[in-house]
C-alpha cells in the first residue's frame, strides 16, 4: 500500500483503488469537501504524474475519457483548488509522492489497463438527494427529478413561471460552466421539447452563476444528473415513442427578454460594478466577496 498525507488531502493506493480524501485545511474548496472520499478504481486511470516546485509540488491524476461523470459534466473546466484529481505536496514529502506515482504506474502496467476512452462511467456520481443554492437560483436533485427555484434576483422570465421541475427522463444533457472575466457562468439542462437556447439569465432550465464561492458546488448537481443519463459513448438509448408533451406556457410577463445589446467594455464594467454594489447592499455578497469582485473589475478598467 502507498499513502501520502498532506494538509490538502490524503491519497491511498491499495493496488486496486486510489482513494482521494480532502484535507481539513481552510484552503480546501467546499466542492472537494462535499465530495468527501473519492474512490478511483485502477481501471479508470489513464496516468499519474508529479510536478516538483521550489516550495511545493503537485500530484495529478489523468482519468480515462468518459470514466467520470463530474469531469464530463464540467467539460474539464474545474480548476485548482476545486479539481479533486490534484494534490498539493509539501517539499519534504516529495519522495513519498514519487513512490506513490511509481506504485500506480507499475499497477497500470501489470494489469494492462488501457488509457483510451470508456463507454460507461467507472466512478459513481455524488450521492443524492442534494441541493445547492448559488447565483440566481437553487438546484435540487433527488435521483428522479431536478427542481429549480428562483431567488429574488432572478429575471421575471424565470421567477414569474415559479419553480421548475424537470423529470430525469426529459433531460437530454447537463452542463456546468464557471464565470470567466465579465461572462457569467451557468448550470444548464437541455430538456426534451424545450425551445432553442436563450441566455442563461432568461432560460428557465438554467441557473445563472456570478463567479462567487458557491458556484463550483453546482457542479455536484451536474455530476449527479450526468451519472444517471445514458453514457455519451454507450449504446444509443431506445427511441422515445411517447407523444411530445407541450411545454408549460409561461405567463405573458415571463416571455424571455431579448439578450441585451452588446456594450463597449467600459459600459459593461460600470454595469458590473453597479450589480456588485446591489448584491452587497442586499446581503448576497459578504464584505470580502464584494471587495475581491470589485477589485477584479477595476483591474479591467
Amino acid at each position: 500500500m502507498a499513502e501520502i498525507i498532506q494538509k490538502d488531502g490524503t491519497w491511498v493506493f491499495d493496488g486496486d483503488t486510489l482513494r482521494l480524501t480532502p484535507g481539513r485545511d481552510k484552503n480546501v474548496s467546499p466542492l472537494r469537501r462535499e465530495l468527501g472520499e473519492l474512490p478511483v478504481p485502477l481501471r479508470a486511470l489513464a496516468g499519474i504524474s508529479f510536478e516538483q516546485g521550489k516550495r511545493s509540488g503537485r500530484l495529478r491524476l489523468r482519468l480515462r475519457d468518459g470514466a467520470d461523470p463530474l469531469l464530463h459534466a464540467t467539460g474539464g473546466r474545474l480548476t485548482e483548488p476545486h479539481d479533486p484529481y490534484q494534490l498539493v505536496v509539501e517539499s519534504d514529502r516529495y519522495g513519498v509522492a514519487e513512490y506513490l506515482v511509481d506504485e500506480v504506474r507499475n499497477a497500470l502496467l501489470l494489469e494492462r489497463v488501457p488509457s483510451g476512452p470508456v463507454d460507461s462511467y467507472l466512478l459513481a456520481g455524488p450521492s443524492v438527494p442534494l441541493s445547492v443554492s448559488a447565483g440566481d437560483g437553487t438546484a435540487s436533485f433527488d435521483g428522479e427529478r431536478v427542481r429549480l427555484e428562483w431567488k429574488w434576483q432572478a429575471e421575471d422570465a424565470k421567477s414569474a413561471g415559479g419553480p421548475r421541475v424537470l423529470a430525469l427522463a426529459d433531460v437530454l444533457a447537463v452542463e456546468w460552466q464557471p464565470a470567466v472575466g465579465l461572462e457569467n457562468g451557468h448550470l444548464r439542462f437541455t430538456v426534451r421539447g424545450a425551445p432553442a437556447k436563450v441566455p442563461p439569465k432568461y432560460d428557465p432550465n438554467a441557473v445563472e452563476l456570478w463567479g462567487f464561492r458557491k458556484d463550483p458546488l453546482m457542479a455536484l448537481v451536474a455530476a449527479a444528473v450526468q451519472a444517471r443519463l445514458p453514457h455519451p459513448s454507450g449504446p444509443p438509448a431506445p427511441e422515445d415513442t411517447r407523444p411530445a408533451e407541450p411545454t408549460p406556457a409561461l405567463a405573458p410577463t415571463a416571455t424571455p427578454a431579448p439578450a441585451p445589446a452588446p456594450e463597449d467594455d467600459h459600459d459593461a464594467l460600470l454595469r458590473r460594478l453597479r450589480e456588485l454594489g446591489e448584491l452587497h447592499r442586499s446581503g448576497v455578497l459578504t464584505d470580502e466577496e464584494f471587495t475581491l469582485a470589485k477589485q477584479a473589475v477595476l483591474k479591467r478598467m
